[in-house]
């Protein structure tokens, strides 16, 4: 799809965001953590209204809004509270502010104000496409496992990073665990022995887990970690700080259980594994 500059455009995912999305102003329904917020402005997006994921630790919820405003881009979040998270169609309908960065305060964005009033206010505005983000440490790491000799856990700050050589194997993935747009094939892209994801808050609807029944279907170990034990985005942060908040049956039979460290559930997926 091709947009024009300042058309508005609402996504389920700002990795469905591509070059010719330059300029748009957009509704995007990731969260608002620095890897989602770097990657739209890496498409030259012109203001973004994202989900805070319910904030969580050291806020990188919303750390993704502070960023965009450093490069002077008006950004915004929608409480996970008040609409789902990875469902464009329902933030615009239901989404009210949470967080707002100073760019978009000096356009009228307000906290409590509706996403639909935001996005009206910055098609309005005189915007420019945002520049470039700074370059970002890698975002997939191995770590090696004890257990088995080159066995590894494969950690990616979002689940978009997933490749077709991860198939069978254990994933950690920052990203939160909602469905996108509802819609059961977006749990993963590739048929992984088990991943893991944040729960960003769980949200209204309990949509920041909704991927979990979505993997049980398809026999893939599922969970995801407490949004505030572990910072959404932040791959080593999900596997070395999180703890199991949620998780699917089939993960429960492999050993998994609410309240192990991130890297306690990935050892028991490993031992299920082989």
């Amino acid at each position: 799809m091709v947009t024009s500059p300042l058309a508005t455009i609402i996504v389920d995912s700002v990795t469905h965001l591509t070059p010719a999305h330059r300029g748009a102003i957009v509704y995007a329904a990731s969260h608002g953590g620095s890897y989602a917020a770097a990657y739209a402005a890496a498409k030259g997006v012109a203001a973004i209204i994202l989900n805070d994921a319910g904030i969580g630790r050291e806020r990188a919820g919303v750390a993704g809004i502070e960023l965009l405003g450093e490069l002077g881009v008006p950004a915004a979040a929608v409480a996970s509270t008040s609409a789902r998270i990875g469902d464009g169609q329902d933030g615009v309908a239901r989404g009210i502010l949470s967080a707002v960065n100073a760019p978009a305060m000096a356009l009228g964005l307000a906290e409590g104000m509706s996403c639909r009033e935001a996005l009206a206010r910055l098609a309005g505005a005189p915007l420019t496409p945002s520049p470039a983000p700074p370059v970002a440490d890698e975002a997939r790491n191995e770590i090696g496992s004890n257990l088995y000799p080159g066995a590894k856990v494969i950690v990616m700050d979002s689940a978009s990073l997933v490749t077709p050589a991860d198939a069978g194997a254990v994933v950690v993935t920052a990203s939160h665990g909602g469905l996108l747009g509802g819609k059961p094939e977006t749990a993963i892209k590739v048929p992984v022995f088990s991943a893991v994801y944040n729960d960003a808050g769980r949200g209204i609807d309990d949509a920041g887990i909704s991927r979990l029944p979505a993997l049980d279907a398809r026999g893939i170990a599922g969970a995801c970690v407490s949004a505030f034990s572990a910072r959404i985005g932040d791959g080593l942060s999900t596997y070395r700080d999180g703890f199991i908040s949620a998780l699917n049956e089939t993960a429960a039979r492999h050993g998994g259980q609410v309240g192990q460290s991130a890297a306690e559930f990935c050892a028991r997926m490993l031992v299920a594994a082989h």
